[in-house]
């Protein structure tokens, strides 16, 4: 996400068999919507692979040099982790005694007026709405939800959802429901049945909602019945596996509305003017 001269990246998947697209690809695509900008941070929403991919980590730590990076209070012990952790661990260590040192934020909600995030950038704010420590109760449910505004004329409320599965939003409506309207909304768990929730739906009240879902993916994503659920309530709805190669969304407010465009990774440049 972008805002005045800052970026945040939010998760750092980077796919595993390189048939539909490469590392290089995604990295010179990121270049290009980064372009000269400050990555103030990057948000892991959870541990597993296709959020914290140990690769897309290592890439973006360092060839973005992010002032912070933050993950959720709860350790999934998996291959992935590990070798997550290592790629910080190794940054945090090259960078101790530079004058941009990599800071590290393991976060977790307790309470609604402990819900906002500051001094993480100045083009920003930051509300965290999960993990609560009522329900960390698996990696999904511990999976980060926030809402981050971009400050400007530009600027739109991005509410970001991870894995987040239906019981959870139960409580995160119980705590936090009047505060969760956004402008665009990340589909919870990637477009699946068990993410979506109708309350939270209706609180959130999205214009547009990006559904990010692999090419193929061996779990039918995004759901059916997700999908109508979310165009029952949001203008727009668009999904990174609706085209046969694959997509990248591109948002931008246009006015009291927003535009999203489909983009194709390349080497060069995206064919939208960014």
């Amino acid at each position: 996400m972008r805002a005045g001269n800052e970026v945040i990246i939010v998760d750092a998947h980077m796919p595993d068999i390189e048939n539909h697209i490469s590392t290089a690809e995604i990295e010179a695509t990121l270049d290009v919507f980064i372009g000269e900008r400050m990555v103030r941070g990057l948000i892991l929403t959870g541990l597993d692979r296709d959020h914290a991919c140990p690769t897309g980590v290592d890439s973006i730590l360092k060839r973005y040099e992010p002032m912070w990076v933050m993950y959720p209070k709860y350790y999934k012990d998996t291959d992935s982790a590990s070798d997550v952790f290592g790629s910080i661990d190794s940054e945090v260590a090259r960078r101790e005694k530079t004058q941009w040192p990599l800071v590290r934020h393991s976060v977790h909600v307790n309470a609604e007026d402990s819900r906002y995030l500051f001094q993480l950038a100045n083009n920003f704010t930051f509300e965290l709405f999960s993990p609560h420590m009522d329900d960390m109760d698996s990696s999904n449910n511990s999976s980060i939800v926030m809402k981050l505004s971009g400050i400007g004329v530009d600027g739109f409320r991005y509410l970001i959802t991870g894995d987040t599965e239906t019981e959870r939003w139960e409580s995160i409506n119980k705590y936090f429901a009047k505060y969760l309207a956004s402008d665009v909304m990340a589909a919870s768990h990637h477009g699946s049945r068990n993410g979506v929730n109708a309350k939270t739906l209706l609180a959130v009240n999205p214009n547009t909602v990006l559904i990010s879902a692999g090419v193929e993916n061996s779990y039918g994503h995004p759901d059916s019945v997700a999908v109508q659920a979310y165009q029952q309530v949001a203008k727009h709805v668009y999904a990174t596996n609706s085209v046969k190669e694959g997509t990248c969304l591109f948002t931008r407010r246009t006015g009291q509305d927003f535009q999203t465009v489909l983009v194709a990774h390349s080497k060069n440049a995206p064919a939208v003017a960014v």
